[in-house]
């Protein structure tokens, strides 16, 4: 078939039978990636688990070991602290209490010996003497021990050699050395300490242990000699090999080495106060599925998966591609613009579930677009009231009336203070056509309006306004309090007898900003204050403004949010606390441009 015939057949073929192809083949293709990438992580988890259980198993196996040779280190320092350093050899034997710790060490003790400094044997459990011939003083052990007088040394493994016994076997040991100093009569000289350690003991901790993947564990001296490891004939022989140069030049930790050929994982740690190296070998090897029956099983859910989604596919497709043009038709409907259009539901549930949720989307669309210019409108024309309410021209004429009687009474100073406070005050409530001002300037509005109204009103009332330093320079909106503060003159003062009192307190808790505006005025019940906030309309005092509380806390909901807001307190003739919650956030020019 060539390029055309072939190009030809797939536009004939129906959109059923290519959703079914392109569905079995990206399903297959997933499968087969998921396969593999299960088998890279089974993989890598086992070696993971397999590295991790051999550090676990090589710190406890270096536990024991270590505590085997603190035993022995013990074994040492009872030797020459309870007894070599408090016996006089010129006058007592050792013997006696030699031979009572040995007794009580021999399983893992072989010889225990003590030497002058010119190789004499002065004292020996259970050997008797040394060999013939032997002389001490030239081996390598002994000229170490004299000249590091403060350390414990511990040779390889090694036949024992240095004293005759009656069993005609060889056993092998490692010998602990150590300086000690002895005492004859008055005088004191250096001599040296021997413990033959039993081998057997020691590889009885290290082997039977077992790790995972083909691991296994092996130990090494300072210098690098081979202290244990379980093929250790074989190396002897030749017939294998470890890596035991590089292990020599490893610190404690974990490392990945190429050996043969083979990577393995190497984890090290030092034993003790000896010098010696515990290693893990972990070879580095995946799951094997070479297995028959394995195969088997992976081939058979295989072709049990491809029927099962053969079938699946051939009905997911039937369902789909019959009512997705509709569909596509109210879709391309809607994206012209035509919001009303109603949309197909036909089908399957997922396409009915489909249509259903792009003809909701498209009311909400709907809904959310006329709210936008409801609310748009809604700010505008609140702040639009707020600004032309502030103009009050009974205030205006009636703040005038005063400057004239004031200057015709020759009360010049009197007048001034009034002309600049209405000045002020006429200048915050523009503030160059900003909505968000900073608390200092909305205290500074709302105290030029008492200052004016208190002259008006002959000092009817007092006011005090406090606000702590930090809460100053907070951003709060333009002309908030101007109308609560109005609302407390001429409601709550309208008809007292006695003198006012209006208190302002601006201050902050944790994240939030609170204003108190509180009066002793003649108060509300509580559905009256209920009603300030509510959708109904209220009664304006013949003087008053008419915005009142409603405005001031529909414009802090809209810039702030639902959150914030104004909350009423009040009791008949015990007066009226308004509250304002506002987020605390720093004024900066550009706040009110980010609120939009």
């Amino acid at each position: 078939m060539d390029k055309r015939s072939w190009t030809g057949f797939w536009k004939k073929i129906s959109i059923r039978y290519t959703i079914f192809v392109y569905f079995t083949i990206s399903a297959l293709v997933a499968m087969l990636l998921s396969g593999e990438a299960l088998y890279v992580q089974m993989s890598r988890q086992l070696d993971e688990m397999v590295q991790e259980e051999s550090r676990a198993v090589l710190g406890q196996v270096n536990r024991s070991v270590d505590s085997y040779l603190r035993t022995i280190m013990k074994l040492s320092d009872s030797l020459y602290y309870g007894v070599i350093k408090n016996a006089d050899l010129s006058s007592e034997s050792l013997n006696s209490q030699f031979t009572l710790l040995y007794d009580n060490n021999k399983d893992s003790i072989a010889n225990i010996a003590l030497l002058s400094k010119d190789g004499e044997l002065l004292e020996a459990v259970p050997a008797a003497r040394l060999k013939t011939g032997l002389r001490v003083t030239e081996e390598e052990w002994f000229g170490n021990t004299l000249e590091r007088t403060d350390n414990l040394h511990f040779t390889t493994p090694h036949v024992q050699y240095i004293f005759d016994n009656n069993e005609q076997q060889y056993r092998w040991v490692i010998t602990l050395t150590r300086a000690v100093e002895i005492t004859y009569g008055t005088s004191t000289d250096q001599g040296i300490l021997l413990i033959d350690i039993r081998y057997s003991s020691l590889r009885q901790i290290l082997e039977d242990i077992t790790l995972g993947n083909q691991g296994y564990l092996y130990m090494i001296g300072s210098g690098g000699e081979l202290i244990y490891h379980p093929r250790m004939q074989l190396i002897e022989t030749g017939q294998m090999k470890e890596n035991i140069t590089a292990a020599a030049e490893y610190r404690d930790g974990s490392y990945r080495e190429v050996y043969d050929g083979e990577r393995r994982d190497i984890s090290v740690k030092s034993v003790g106060y000896t010098g010696w190296k515990l290693l893990s070998v972990t070879p580095e090897k995946g799951l094997p599925l070479s297995d028959l029956k394995m195969r088997l099983f992976v081939a058979f859910v295989a072709a049990s998966f491809l029927l099962v989604l053969a079938l699946i596919n051939a009905f997911i497709s039937s369902r789909i591609t019959n009512p997705i043009q509709e569909l596509e038709k109210s879709v391309n409907a809607i994206e012209e613009g035509e919001l009303d259009t109603e949309v197909y539901m036909g089908g399957s549930y997922e396409i009915q579930h489909l249509g259903r949720s792009i003809g909701e989307m498209a009311k909400r669309i709907q809904t959310l677009m006329q709210d936008i210019v409801t609310e748009h409108e809604s700010k505008r024309k609140s702040e639009f009231d707020t600004l032309q309410s502030q103009i009050n021209p009974h205030f205006l004429y009636n703040t005038l009336d005063i400057i004239v009687w004031m200057i015709e009474n020759e009360q010049k100073q009197e007048a001034v203070k009034v002309v600049t406070a209405l000045a002020r005050f006429f200048r915050i409530s523009l503030s160059k056509g900003r909505s968000i001002i900073p608390v200092r300037d909305e205290l500074e509005h709302v105290r030029n309006y008492l200052m004016i109204q208190q002259m008006r009103f002959k000092n009817k009332f007092t006011y005090a306004i406090h606000a702590e330093d930090d809460v100053l320079e907070f951003a709060c909106l333009k002309l908030m309090l101007q109308p609560l503060v109005e609302n407390a003159i001429y409601h709550g003062m309208e008809f007292m007898d006695g003198d006012g009192e209006i208190h302002i307190r601006v201050y902050k808790e944790s994240d939030d900003l609170w204003f108190e505006i509180s009066d002793n005025g003649l108060g509300m019940t509580r559905e009256q204050a209920e009603n300030l906030l509510s959708e109904k309309s209220h009664v304006s005092s013949r003087r008053g403004s008419g915005i009142g509380v409603k405005n001031v806390n529909e414009r802090i909901r809209l810039y702030f949010g639902v959150n914030y807001g104004l909350a009423i307190e009040s009791e008949p003739d015990e007066g009226t606390t308004i509250r304002l919650h506002l987020p605390a956030e720093v004024y900066t020019e550009n706040m009110e441009r980010e609120k939009a």
